[in-house]
């Protein structure tokens, strides 16, 4: 509609192709969780974003989310690599912490689950591409931290992350996230983003990040 804000009309855009590529994978568009990634966009973006119906946002600094959130209905993810001294700002704020990637992190976490008493969900980060310049768990180590962390969190680690190789084809790590989500019984596959969010989910994304197709272009932090 042409009365429509920019942040509005991308999020129907979005929307529409979520569910072309959903159906196009046999699956219901109800079953893909949208994040709207809001990080280095101003409060008002989330806010006109949250008027055209976003309810769920990612940041990747705890200091920023801290000054845009908590807002009334928004639901908030940090999907930053989270330094252990911010963790237990992230666990006071956050519904999800989906980049824990190192067991100082979970100790952090652990530590400022009992001091809050409350513990989001969790996702482990995964470096599904073993690049050496990315957060997450190498893969050879990830089996064993997967289990590590399920026996730690229990139930409130609710699934696996990665952000594959940019310049590779992503369909093959997305595939090696779900089969390792299957592996270890974990129903949440964070993966895909402004640019290969429709190969995610064709290869079983159950949420996916987008910041760029509904915001725009972030300005680079100072």
């Amino acid at each position: 509609m042409p009365n429509l804000s920019p942040i509005a009309r991308n999020l129907e855009t979005v929307r529409a192709r979520i569910a072309e590529a959903a159906r196009a994978a046999g699956r219901a568009p109800a079953d893909i969780t949208l994040i709207a990634v809001s990080k280095t966009h101003p409060k008002a973006a989330v806010l006109e974003a949250m008027a055209a119906g976003a309810t769920i946002f990612g940041e990747n600094r705890v200091q920023e989310a801290e000054e845009k959130f908590p807002l009334l209905g928004a639901r908030l993810h940090i999907i930053g690599g989270l330094q252990t001294n911010k963790a237990e700002q992230a666990v006071r704020l956050a519904e999800s912490i989906d980049s824990l990637d190192r067991p100082r992190l979970a100790d952090a976490i652990a530590r400022a689950a009992q001091a809050t008493g409350r513990l989001p969900d969790l996702l482990v980060q995964v470096n599904i591409g073993d690049e050496p310049q990315k957060s997450g768990i190498p893969t050879a180590e990830a089996d064993g931290f997967i289990r590590a962390m399920r026996a730690r969190f229990g139930a409130a680690l609710t699934g696996l992350m990665c952000i594959p190789p940019a310049q590779l084809d992503p369909l093959p790590y997305f595939h090696k996230l779900a089969a390792m989500a299957d592996t270890h019984g974990l129903a949440v596959r964070s993966m895909g983003m402004s640019g290969d969010y429709p190969a995610a989910i064709a290869a079983g994304a159950t949420h996916i990040r987008i910041g760029t197709a509904i915001f725009g272009h972030r300005d680079k932090p100072a």
